[in-house]
């Protein structure tokens, strides 16, 4: 059996590396832009930060479904690489503008809606070429994915630190440069896999993948025209059931962009040795976790897995939940403990992005690989999408959430009947949703892997 990796998966590694640098590069900036120089207020920042990243992932549902019937992986991730790396120079435009927002906020709504549509294009169709450069029952697919997740967190870590030492100086000015910076990272993605995706972009018999439909071998057409069979659907119903439950993985974790952002940059003392800790830079903890423990997680479920001890797909994404949970635990006992007027040590947050990361590992690359092997071939880059439409849904329910974060001087919100008065409350909201969440998945596991027949 081969155990190294074809060099496709290298190539979207860094492809999706650059595009992941290009994305958080903005994401590290675009609370504080909002904020600081075109001077929205916080809630209405949060419900649009929650509107952009929700369509961000509702978009590849459509990207998947003109991929599968008219352009292929290749060209769709092309197009939607240009389309993303437009929108961030638009994003500069916006930031050279920004005392004049009559220009500023419109430039800033385009850019917006570029890599709403950009991402689209890209996201489900670069992930579903990972499993196309492997034969449909290679063990390495775990593995390949655990290799192609730290590609994104490779991009995600340099983001927010070169993005955001440029962009976020306490200037509004620079917030300009950031964006330009996130925008030549899209353009050097391209530029990647434009030039080697000939070669590189193979499956096991020499074949080309990812081509459009006129272009597909006889054998891919067979296989995508094949008809669905029980077990396909029980699968995709697996697909759904898991999509439902991660929703709330990604409502609570995608407050880093948000409600963490305003936390970090109003009650965490971020002076070190009398050099005070960009806000940004604290986006860059979960990447340098993932890209440290990555490795280690994928040995763990190798040695787990010869002594027949590995969890199941859906196990592992239910204690994601759990540990997710924890973190915000954490979070809610620290600001418990200081008094009003005091910020909060570092390290207190630090542990919390701690805990998501390990959560995230068991979650995310598990539910791409999941995905995979469970989806009929001709629908492979659509329930890819409908994987990230559970993304969609939870970015969109995380910008409502945030916008719980109980601010002085203002009303106290209410979710459900319960009064966010503080922060401890805000963050125990986060700790009971993704705990509850987790106990449900992990209930659900052996009715899941029933509907798997024999994934795992």
């Amino acid at each position: 059996m081969q155990t190294s990796h074809p060099g496709g998966l290298y190539l979207l590694f860094a492809t999706e590396m650059w595009e992941r640098f290009s994305y958080y590069g903005n994401r590290a900036l675009l609370a504080l832009f909002m904020l600081s120089a075109l001077s929205f207020d916080k809630q209405f920042t949060a419900a649009l930060y929650g509107q952009y990243t929700g369509l961000v992932f509702l978009t590849p549902l459509i990207g998947g479904y003109i991929a599968d019937r008219f352009w292929g992986n290749r060209r769709s991730i092309m197009v939607g690489g240009g389309l993303m790396a437009a929108g961030q120079y638009c994003l500069f435009a916006s930031g050279s503008f920004y005392t004049q927002l009559d220009i500023a906020i419109p430039f800033f709504y385009l850019g917006l809606g570029l890599i709403i549509l950009g991402n689209g294009l890209f996201k489900p169709n670069i992930s579903t070429l990972v499993g196309q450069l492997y034969a449909p029952q290679d063990k390495r697919k775990d593995a390949a994915y655990t290799i192609f997740y730290m590609g994104i967190n490779l991009g995600s870590f340099f983001a927010p630190l070169i993005c955001g030492t440029l962009g976020d100086t306490g200037d509004p000015a620079d917030f300009r440069w950031g964006f330009f910076t996130a925008g030549t990272g899209m353009l050097i993605a391209m530029l990647v896999f434009g030039y080697f995706q000939k070669k590189y972009l193979v499956d096991p018999l020499g074949n080309q993948i990812g081509m459009a439909p006129e272009a597909r071998t006889k054998a891919q057409t067979q296989r995508r025209n094949a008809p669905l069979t029980r077990v396909d659907y029980d699968r995709m119903l697996v697909i759904g059931v898991i999509s439902f439950f991660v929703i709330f993985f990604w409502a609570a974790f995608e407050q880093a962009g948000v409600s963490l952002t305003f936390f970090a940059n109003e009650n965490l003392d971020r002076e070190l040795f009398g050099w005070t800790v960009p806000t940004s830079w604290f986006q860059a903890l979960n990447p340098i976790f993932v890209l440290v423990f990555a490795p280690i997680f994928a040995q763990f479920w190798v040695k787990l897995a010869k002594k027949d001890l590995e969890p199941a797909s859906p196990t592992k994404m239910g204690l994601g939940l759990l540990l997710l949970s924890a973190g915000f635990l954490i979070i809610a006992l620290g600001v418990k403990q200081v008094a009003p007027g005091i910020k909060l040590s570092m390290m207190w947050l630090i542990a919390m992005y701690w805990l998501h990361s390990m959560g995230e590992l068991c979650l995310s690359p598990i539910g791409l690989s999941l995905v995979n092997k469970l989806s009929p071939a001709k629908f492979a880059s659509l329930l890819m999408g409908v994987w990230f439409l559970s993304t969609a849904a939870a970015n969109w329910f995380a910008g409502i959430l945030a916008g719980f974060y109980p601010e002085t001087g203002k009303p106290t919100p209410n979710f459900l009947g319960w009064p966010i008065a503080t922060l401890n409350d805000f963050f125990m909201l986060f700790v009971i949703m993704s705990f509850v969440a987790g106990a449900l998945l992990l209930l659900s596991t052996k009715l899941l892997q029933q509907r798997m027949h024999g994934v795992n």
